[in-house]
C-alpha cells in the first residue's frame, strides 16, 4: 500500500465513520476501486476506524474525564455508563457469533450498493413521521433506551447500512431529538470500534512486527483528523437540518455502482 492510498482510505473513513452513510461500505468499495485486497488490508480497515473513534474521545473529553471521575458517586454517571455498555452488547454478541459469516458472504460493493439504497428509503420514512422528542440529552436515557438502540446497531453488521445511521434512526423512533440521536450514536462507538480495533492490533501483531508501518500510521492520523472535523460537522448540522440528505446520498451512490455493476462499466 502506498503512502497516498494509505491517505484515501484515511479520509474516507474519517469523513464516513460518523455519518449515516456506511464507512464500512465506503471502505469496501474504495479498496476495491484501489485493488487493494487481502487480510493485512481488512485489518487496515478495522484499525484506522480505532483512529477515528479517538477523535470522538477528543471532542467530548470533558464528558468521558467526567464520567471517569464522577461514576463512583454520581447515578448520572454511572446509568450512563451502564447504558452504554448495554447498548454495546447485541453488536458485541452477534458479532462474534455471525461476524465472520457474514464478512464472508456480504462484504462486496454490490451487497454494500444494496444496503445503501435500502438504508436511505428508511432514512427518508424515519424522517417523514412525526417526532415525539421525549429525550433531549443522552443522560435522560434509560436502559431500555440504551438496550432498543443497541439492536437497532447491531444492524450495522451488514456492511453498507451504517452503524451511525441504524443508531441514529434508531434513535428517532424511540423518541430521542436528532442531537441526542447522534450524540449517543458517538458515544456507543467508543466501546464497539476501540474493541473491534485491539482485537485486531492482538491479531496482527506478529505482521506489525515484520512490516512496514509507516502507510498505517499515516492513514490512522489522516483518519483522526478528518473524523475530529465531520464530527463537528454532523453536530452543528443535525441541530438544525434532517437526515435526508444522507438518505438522498445513499440512494444516489448506491444506485450509481448497481448501474455501472449491471452496464458492465466498472467490474466491481
Amino acid at each position: 500500500m502506498s503512502i497516498l492510498e494509505a491517505i484515501i482510505l484515511g479520509l474516507v473513513e474519517g469523513i464516513t465513520e460518523f455519518l449515516p452513510v456506511s464507512s464500512t461500505g465506503h471502505l469496501i468499495l474504495t479498496r476495491d476501486l484501489l485493488g487493494l485486497h487481502g487480510d493485512s488490508v481488512d485489518r487496515l480497515l478495522i484499525i484506522i476506524q480505532g483512529a477515528a473513534i479517538l477523535a470522538v474521545c477528543w471532542e467530548f473529553r470533558q464528558k468521558l474525564v467526567g464520567t471517569v471521575l464522577t461514576v463512583h458517586r454520581d447515578p448520572v454517571a454511572r446509568r450512563f455508563v451502564l447504558n452504554l455498555l448495554i447498548a454495546f452488547l447485541p453488536l458485541a454478541i452477534l458479532g462474534l457469533l455471525f461476524g465472520k459469516q457474514i464478512k464472508a458472504a456480504l462484504f462486496n460493493p454490490i451487497s454494500v450498493a444494496i444496503a445503501l439504497v435500502v438504508g436511505g428509503v428508511i432514512i427518508l420514512w424515519a424522517e417523514r413521521r412525526q417526532h415525539a422528542e421525549r429525550v433531549q440529552d443522552v443522560d435522560q436515557l434509560t436502559p431500555l433506551d440504551a438496550f432498543k438502540l443497541g439492536l437497532f446497531q447491531a444492524l450495522a453488521l451488514i456492511p453498507g447500512t451504517s452503524r451511525s445511521g441504524a443508531t441514529i434512526i434508531g434513535g428517532l423512533l424511540s423518541g430521542l431529538s436528532r442531537k441526542t440521536a447522534a450524540e449517543f450514536s458517538f458515544f456507543v462507538a467508543i466501546p464497539v470500534l476501540l474493541a473491534a480495533t485491539a482485537l485486531d492490533l492482538w491479531e496482527a501483531r506478529h505482521d506489525l512486527a515484520t512490516t512496514d508501518v509507516t502507510p498505517l500510521v499515516v492513514s490512522c492520523v489522516v483518519s483522526f483528523a478528518s473524523a475530529l472535523a465531520a464530527t463537528k460537522l454532523l453536530i452543528r448540522y443535525v441541530s438544525r437540518h434532517s437526515f435526508a440528505a444522507f438518505a438522498w446520498y445513499r440512494i444516489a451512490f448506491g444506485s450509481l455502482i448497481l448501474a455501472t455493476w449491471y452496464t458492465g462499466l466498472i467490474s466491481w
